[in-house]
């Protein structure tokens, strides 16, 4: 009479559904490769016991070729600890102090291998003491079971070892979120492959509920970072990320920008005789106003310090209208500037806004180290914006030779007239300046 394998195609598939859902809802994450690995070696190993090997045991004797059946099992542990091991490479090298979790991870998967050679060498003592283990009341276990129960065992300890180790040192937090649950549910998982075949996918269910649980939470924790991050960057970066992932966005590249950057005038003197808190408030307000303009023309943010302001047109998201983005970006930051700060001023204090714009070739991409990494961009186009801001007055924009050279003819007369030649810090000749026109 051939079993009921129902219960087994159910777990099955429901690991098989979750290797997918990790592949597909996190492409660009090894660790989630991995661990799609893992959970795809565990559908297929009972995929395989109970719709292949449980038929073929029932009409026949063990073949010398059965252990095969045993395979997806070994790959399982080898996938989950490399999931491990590539978390703890996301780990700052400075919290991990010492590298003997890594030897122990190693170890196990060698355990692992070592179960699957001797399931390869005696199939019939596996199929016969191990798998879907049946003990009457009073009997003893075969030292065979040994055979094959101890190097899963030991392995299953140093991975849970392992991890619970990783987690000590501070992990990504919604990488630690899975290995917690990878921690509880590994024992229920472990447990489905000696029980009886009528009783394994209860636990084997739970083990991978549990794991699920973790994984939502890993997920949901991504999400909110994502809406988060979306605060800091503009929505055409925010996009880039979403569609072509973190890489293509932040990659290292040479490549012609505008570069717009503006401060307020008086604000030194303005905040050391003005409440912290109103200073804060008169910030927050003011890089809202920038922000919101800077989304406006494309552009996306760079610096914020004090009451500077560094944005760049034409990165992350390459425009080739940069130059004009930058003016009209830099006419919409003066015109509420000037709004701002009449509001913000009174008889004693007053504030100003300047802005200056640059354009040029520049590198841009990400730097900095396994704690903290910042989206940069370095060359003469960067300084000399800074330099034109600092120089320029109340309500004024400055814009440098290169920006005028890159609009139409129409817009340079319209829009731009020649201002002074200016002796700036960093550059040795003096810089042709002009003025951007009032609306």
């Amino acid at each position: 009479m051939t079993p009921d394998t129902t219960p087994q195609v159910i777990v099955s598939l429901l690991a098989l559904g979750m290797a997918l859902a990790f592949i597909v809802a996190d492409r660009q994450s090894p660790t989630s490769h991995a661990l799609a690995w893992f959970l795809w070696s565990i559908g297929v190993a009972i995929a395989v016991g109970a719709l292949i090997a449980a038929r073929i045991h029932l009409h026949r004797a063990v073949a010398a070729w059965d252990g095969v059946f045993a395979l997806p099992e070994m790959l399982a542990f080898i996938f989950a600890y490399e999931w491990v091991l590539r978390v703890r490479r996301t780990v700052p090298a400075r919290n991990l102090n010492t590298r003997g979790a890594d030897y122990g991870l190693r170890i196990a998967q060698g355990l692992a291998v070592f179960y699957g050679v001797v399931a390869l060498i005696w199939p019939e003592l596996r199929l016969e003491h191990f798998t879907n283990l049946r003990l009457n009341p009073g009997e003893r276990l075969h030292p065979a079971f040994w055979l094959f129960a101890a190097p899963l065992g030991i392995s299953l300890i140093l991975g849970i070892g392992a991890g619970l180790f990783t987690l000590n040192r501070r992990p990504d937090r919604a990488e630690a979120l899975r290995l917690q649950a990878f921690a509880i549910a590994a024992p229920f998982m472990a447990s489905g492959m000696v029980l009886p075949v009528n009783i394994s996918p209860l636990p084997t269910a739970m083990g991978l509920l549990i794991f699920l649980v973790g994984a939502v939470q890993y997920h949901v924790t991504q999400g909110r970072r994502a809406q988060f991050m979306a605060h800091f960057l503009a929505p055409q970066v925010a996009e880039m990320v979403n569609e072509r992932g973190l890489k293509s966005a932040t990659e290292e590249k040479t490549l012609e920008i505008s570069v717009v950057c503006c401060d307020l005038r008086g604000f030194t003197a303005f905040s050391a005789a003005t409440s912290s808190q109103r200073v804060i408030q008169i910030l927050r307000e003011y890089y809202d106003a920038v922000g919101a303009a800077a989304a406006t023309c494309g552009g996306t943010i760079k610096d914020q310090a004090g009451d500077g302001v560094l944005i760049l047109v034409g990165a992350p998201i390459p425009f080739a209208d940069h130059a004009h983005r930058a003016l009209d970006l830099a006419g919409q930051i003066r015109a509420t500037g000037m709004a701002l700060t009449a509001r913000w001023s009174d008889a004693e204090m007053q504030l100003g806004v300047g802005v200056g714009v640059a354009s040029g070739f520049v590198t841009v991409g990400v730097i900095g180290s396994a704690s903290r990494l910042e989206y940069t961009a370095v060359g003469p186009a960067v300084n000399l914006a800074s330099r034109l801001c600092s120089e320029a007055a109340h309500g004024e924009v400055l814009v440098d030779a290169r920006t005028m050279e890159l609009l139409d003819a129409e817009a340079r007369i319209t829009t731009l007239r020649p201002g002074e030649a200016l002796r700036l810090k960093g550059f040795p000749q003096p810089v042709q300046s002009y003025v951007l026109e009032a609306a």
